[in-house]
């Protein structure tokens, strides 16, 4: 059998001429070593933004915006064209598809001033024009490098439901069409350039699959072709022991399970959405995370669980990175009236929900006298009203004495396989922090049991990335 590969390049790999020329030499090296390579593309850094920024500003009539906006993608855009693709005839066929895709932008956007509303369906016909520049830009540039490229929309293959802006795949259904259009296509030696983030449904009318949707798109067609391999071409090598910003001596992680890349991506990693890689990692294809401007780095490989008999490690090694998610602040309802009584913890999230707000992290007294949560630190007032107004009743006879939120928190894990087997390395963990002066909130432990999150100060949060990441790596 060939063997394939699936190769998806992100925003930053795309942004620039030099990114581009990184990106021509990156899919050589890989021609060379695989028979059979297929490439998923983003929009070019920054242009989703704008996308979604002109989507807003149409609804609100700035037509000025507008007109700015369409301006820059065509200058963004072709100034790729003009840099990379060297033959006239090529160029000049590049530059029309460019241009009308623009036009095609600037009716969208006009369409919904008039309206003065988007709906959800409009925003994805918007937003994928990001990712339907990009296609046409990097198999224009592949072809002008000697490369038998073809782009692809993946309208024509990803085949979703009707939930615009976060749109499911239907697996059985893209696959039919995947065989159908791209094996002949690698069949014929061709490399089939396709758009990350959108799909349609049967009907054909455009959706997106939201956050992730590039890395997404790629184990869609990794999972239905089926590929060897998915590499997840990005501006980092690799998922690190720490932010490089907070530890510079962080390192990369040569591999990580799909639960501990879930719970690293919850936690403030935000390399790879754990959803994207799931069609692969299920069917047992591994994913590589790699560096487009440091090839050859090894970057980290994304593998299913070892499902055997885990295996006895140090208790230092059993922790493979951590995170941090500042900017949190910990609420807290509690009295000694919510002893025994059913619906307190309900109605609490019920009103949380309420607002809009994600809770990352819950932890209870096991009196039940109170239940505590972190919510993002511009959402904590308006969290707070809302629950006032749940209890009201409840506070004024004092069944809940108070309902309060701390200062500003961050939530620091600390992420392993090795956790949920190895006794005695949470009391490691707090007994390194103490020693560090860095003073514990609260608690919290999910049911994967690969991760420990723990509430600080958020004056103490680089305090304790340090200090834990010392902890693993010394």
């Amino acid at each position: 059998m060939p063997s394939t590969l699936v190769m998806k390049f992100g925003g930053t790999s795309v942004g620039t001429p030099k990114a581009i020329e990184q990106v021509i030499e990156n899919v050589r090296k890989s021609r060379q070593e695989w028979d059979r390579i297929v490439i998923v593309t983003s929009a070019m850094s920054g242009v989703t933004n704008l996308l979604v920024e002109s989507t807003e500003r149409a609804i609100k009539g700035d037509e000025v915006f507008i007109s700015q906006a369409e301006m820059e993608l065509l200058a963004k855009h072709l100034d790729i064209v003009e840099k990379l693709v060297p033959n006239s005839a090529q160029r000049a066929q590049l530059k029309q598809e460019i241009k009308h895709l623009a036009t095609e932008f600037a009716s969208f956007c006009r369409a919904i001033s008039i309206l003065g509303e988007a709906t959800p369906r409009a925003l994805d016909a918007v937003v994928s024009l990001g990712e339907r520049f990009s296609v046409r830009l990097l198999a224009g540039v592949l072809q002008a490098a000697g490369f038998p490229a073809q782009f692809v929309e993946t309208t024509n293959i990803v085949v979703t439901n009707d939930c615009f802006q976060a749109a499911y795949p239907d697996l059985k259904k893209t696959a039919a069409k995947v065989q159908n259009t791209l094996t002949p296509m690698l069949m014929q030696k061709q490399i089939p350039v396709l758009t990350g983030f959108i799909g349609a449904t049967e009907d054909g009318i455009t959706t997106t699959i939201g956050r992730g949707g590039g890395d997404y798109s790629a184990a869609i067609i990794g999972a239905t072709l089926p590929a060897d391999e998915v590499w997840i071409w990005t501006d980092v090598s690799g998922v690190m022991t720490a932010d490089p910003r907070i530890v510079p001596e962080a390192r990369t992680i040569p591999e990580v399970s799909y639960r501990e890349m879930a719970e690293l991506s919850y936690f403030g990693a935000k390399v790879l959405h754990p959803k994207a890689v799931r069609p692969v990692v299920e069917v047992g294809i591994p994913v590589r995370i790699c560096n487009t401007f440091k090839p050859e780095d090894e970057g980290t490989r994304v593998v299913k669980e070892d499902d055997g008999e885990p295996k006895k490690i140090g208790a230092r090694q059993v922790v493979k990175a951590v995170t941090a998610i500042p900017h949190q602040r910990l609420v807290t309802v509690e009295g000694r009236g919510m002893l025994g009584v059913p619906g307190v913890a309900a109605r609490t999230f019920g009103a949380v929900a309420a607002t809009g707000t994600s809770v990352p992290l819950i932890t209870q007294a096991s009196s039940e006298q109170s239940i505590s949560f972190s919510v993002p630190s511009d959402s904590a007032d308006a969290v707070l009203g809302s629950l006032h107004d749940v209890f009201a009743t409840e506070l004024a006879q004092r069944d809940i004495d108070r309902v309060w939120a701390t200062d500003d928190v961050a939530i620091i894990t600390a992420v392993g396989n090795g956790l949920q087997h190895t006794p005695g390395v949470a009391g490691q963990i707090f007994s390194a922090l103490g020693a560090a002066s860095v003073n514990i909130y609260a608690i919290a432990q999910g049911s994967s049991k690969v991760a420990i999150s723990l509430i600080v100060m958020e004056e103490d949060a680089e305090k304790a990335v340090h200090t834990l990441h010392h902890f693993i790596t010394s």
